[in-house]
């Protein structure tokens, strides 16, 4: 996990678009006043980043097993009831 440097109520006032910037960009900070903490100052949103192939295989070695007969059957069962959240059901 990343450290959030923090950063004062006057400087977030006189560096606002800067600091809007970073955090776009993926940057998290710690707002202070007085120097105490007061808020965080967080992305709605991580940038994606590239994960390698070896990465990925080895965080899936973890997972679960899949049973595609069950997995297919659920989505039948899925297909056949639109529920009543479908615009389209008469």
């Amino acid at each position: 996990m990343s450290v959030q440097p923090d950063i004062t109520q006057q400087a977030l006032r006189h560096r606002s678009r800067e600091i809007v910037d970073a955090v776009a960009e993926g940057q998290s900070f710690t707002l202070t006043r007085d120097g105490r903490p007061i808020g965080r100052l967080l992305p709605l949103w991580q940038p994606r980043r590239f994960v390698s192939r070896r990465e990925f295989a080895a965080g899936s070695r973890a997972a679960p097993a899949v049973d595609l007969d069950a997995f297919r059957a659920d989505q039948d069962a899925m297909a056949a009831d639109p529920g009543p959240d479908d615009p389209y059901a008469r």
